[in-house]
């Protein structure tokens, strides 16, 4: 018979292993983790099992789990116990992240240690900047500062990468001029530039609190429709000093990634968003769907879509998958 013999390099576990394309590692892996300002929390969010609330004050344990486990990484998201119109506690040397960062260093200094800088989880209107008070609408040059402040408070803090998400234009130019002005010219920006106005954050919004009161994200986040976007943003991060680039959600933008990937030289982050892990979790308490099997394979579909890096809510079952598992 004259045909090709695919199947020969599939006989085997070991045989596919040995030409396997795609691969996943712990050092793959970033975790998120919610950091509240009030005392003795520990608060399961109801649209996403397994994932807590935590205080600071018992957040210890869950830091000792991912190390443990072989997280090298974590990125922060705080809860403040006050909220105004402009966000303050984002940038109070004092804040919920920067304790929560300095708690973090002073437990396992060579984990790294990303922070979040945006306003929406500290404004009481849930929006990532000032409002305009007519038009009700984020003011983008007026935020701009604000954002420089945060992440120069985050850097003093002792954050390792500042992984500013609030799509401002310009924000990547104005929080590497600050960074480099108060002497932070080795903190890295991860720039969240490829953030699309997403239904698949749903979730996180009840994690994080931060659900706009009012109206949408859709002048500042990127229309899901679009793809040549992305490459405008792409250029421009790039241009202003990005060090990284984040595409947010994940799954349903791997097209996305893999454009990113052919059109830039810098690491690459998919954000495996709360409402892509929160779908998966519900398919499996069910009895749908085998989670390990399909966790691991949304992950290698983002890694070999282009990235290097994976944010995700499954982190530590990732880390017990690998130490079990064949992959």
């Amino acid at each position: 018979m004259n045909f090709d013999r695919h199947r020969r390099l599939r006989s085997s576990v070991n045989m596919r292993n040995m030409v396997r394309e795609t691969s996943l590692h712990k050092r793959d892996l970033i975790y998120p983790i919610f950091v509240v300002e009030k005392d003795d929390v520990k608060k399961e969010i109801p649209s996403m099992p397994g994932i807590y609330q935590l205080s600071l004050n018992i957040m210890d344990d869950e830091v000792h789990e991912a190390y443990k486990l072989g997280i090298r990484a974590v990125i922060l998201f705080g809860i403040p116990n006050h909220k105004d119109a402009c966000g303050t506690g984002a940038y109070d040397d004092e804040g919920i992240i920067q304790k929560a960062t300095r708690k973090v260093k002073s437990l396992y200094p060579d984990m790294l240690v990303l922070a979040d800088t945006c306003l929406c989880e500290y404004t009481d209107h849930g929006h990532c900047g000032v409002l305009d008070d007519h038009t009700h609408d984020v003011i983008n040059d007026e935020t701009l500062p604000l954002l420089v402040q945060t992440a120069v408070s985050q850097a003093k803090a002792g954050a390792d990468i500042i992984a500013p998400s609030n799509m401002m234009d310009g924000f990547v130019k104005e929080i590497r001029k600050g960074l480099d002005d108060a002497g932070f010219v080795n903190i890295p920006i991860m720039s969240y530039g490829i953030k699309y106005a997403s239904a698949f954050y749903g979730p996180f919004r009840d994690a994080a609190e931060s659900a706009p009161s009012h109206g949408d994200r859709k002048t500042y986040q990127m229309d899901p429709a679009n793809r040549l976007e992305a490459m405008l943003e792409l250029e421009s991060d790039l241009k202003e000093g990005c060090d990284m680039m984040i595409v947010k959600p994940a799954l349903s933008y791997l097209d996305i990634i893999r454009d990113v990937r052919n059109n830039s030289n810098v690491p690459i982050v998919a954000y495996n968003v709360s409402g892509e892990y929160s779908m998966t979790k519900a398919a499996s308490m069910n009895g749908w769907v085998d989670e390990e099997r399909i966790v691991m394979e949304q992950m290698l579909s983002m890694k070999r879509a282009g990235a290097d890096m994976i944010i995700t809510y499954f982190a530590k079952d990732i880390c017990k998958y690998l130490d079990e598992g064949d992959y």
